[in-house]
């Protein structure tokens, strides 16, 4: 293999050249190195070079949060895969509203986990709006809770839960947002107490604050136009954490930990999320929160698990391969994707 931290330095100062700036995390045998290129566009007095400890949107990578917390709460006893989505939010939903289902079948929490509920995209009267301007600021802002339920009345399911995979953020902000309710905390608190402390993350966040702020990156546009920050207001769950790539490193090498006893706090919960398995065709499925797909054996046959994430002014790329226990991490600070570069590195890290 070529020397991790060159491959990682060269993956970053490609991703600079067609963005602001990025960062970008290696990990293979154990090792782990990060690397950084271009400019936060922030404030941030450790300097203008994106790091470790830089802030950025990482959208709907906080899919794979939410699902974690999902397993945590099912090993706790505090909630079930199969139970419906309606019995966990019984008793919030407004006057009028109801969970949809069809064919007579329910939509779980293991549906929204695995985007098999059958609920569009985005919630009810935002297609329309985002079709004829892509580029609107902040458009999840008014996502509120009583938004969203009452939404739900709209709201007609494409296929019956179970049976085919359909991307859904609504489905994931709705997980979100079940979760917290059962829980009694708002979404910020549940994945802090589930995820981040028992993994010690220190900067994987909702709202960034005091000392953070410094450290948080500026969003941009294709063409590196500044753009406002997104704000998910309660469809966080399907996309609106802030992380680091120290952070996320550290929350890969606990995926890379084999088996329910892999070491963390979490382990048993992280077996769980990938235990559970949805057919997409006969090379890709969905687990509870990530996406996995074996490459053809013409390409190395290897095995990728993975999520991006995208929001106004943020591309965001994580994966890895437990067989051969290496991941990356691509994290940048405009709406270019980093998909490629990203599954680039992993592929290098895979042939070893």
């Amino acid at each position: 293999m070529n020397d991790l931290g060159s491959l990682v330095q060269q993956t970053a100062d490609r991703l600079a050249g067609h963005h602001v700036g990025a960062v970008v995390a290696g990990l293979a045998g154990g090792a782990v190195e990060i690397r950084g290129a271009g400019r936060t566009g922030g404030t941030d007095p450790a300097g203008d070079v994106p790091g470790p400890h830089t802030l950025f949107e990482i959208g709907s990578v906080t899919k794979v949060f939410t699902s974690l917390a999902l397993a945590r709460l099912v090993l706790a006893g505090s909630a079930a895969l199969d139970e419906p989505l309606a019995v966990v939010l019984a008793d919030a939903l407004p006057a009028g509203a109801a969970v949809p289902a069809r064919g007579g079948t329910p939509i779980t929490l293991q549906h929204l986990a695995t985007h098999t509920s059958g609920l569009p995209r985005l919630p009810a009267g935002m297609l329309l709006p985002a079709l004829l301007n892509p580029n609107k600021p902040d458009p999840y802002r008014h996502c509120t809770r009583d938004a969203l339920l009452a939404g739900l009345a709209r709201t007609r399911l494409r296929t019956a839960p179970g049976r085919g995979f359909r991307y859904s953020n609504l489905g994931a902000g709705l997980l979100g947002l079940a979760l917290a309710h059962r829980s009694g905390l708002g979404y910020e608190e549940l994945i802090a107490r589930e995820v981040c402390a028992p993994l010690g993350l220190t900067d994987t966040v909702v709202a960034v604050d005091g000392e953070r702020s410094a450290r948080l990156a500026r969003g941009h546009t294709t063409g590196g136009r500044p753009v406002p920050a997104w704000h998910l207001a309660d469809l966080v769950g399907a996309g609106g954490l802030h992380s680091t790539v120290s952070d996320l490193a550290v929350f890969l090498q606990a995926q890379l930990a084999s088996g329910p006893d892999g070491g963390s706090p979490p382990a048993p919960a992280i077996a769980l999320t990938r235990e559970v398995r949805h057919r997409v065709n006969p090379f890709a499925w969905a687990h509870l929160g990530w996406l996995g797909h074996r490459l053809h054996q013409r390409q190395g046959g290897h095995l990728q698990i993975w999520h991006n994430g995208g929001t106004g002014g943020f591309r965001s790329f994580v994966a890895f391969d437990p067989e051969k226990q290496v991941g990356v991490i691509a994290l940048a600070n405009s709406r270019r994707a980093v998909d490629p570069a990203g599954v680039a590195l992993l592929r290098s890290l895979q042939k070893g």
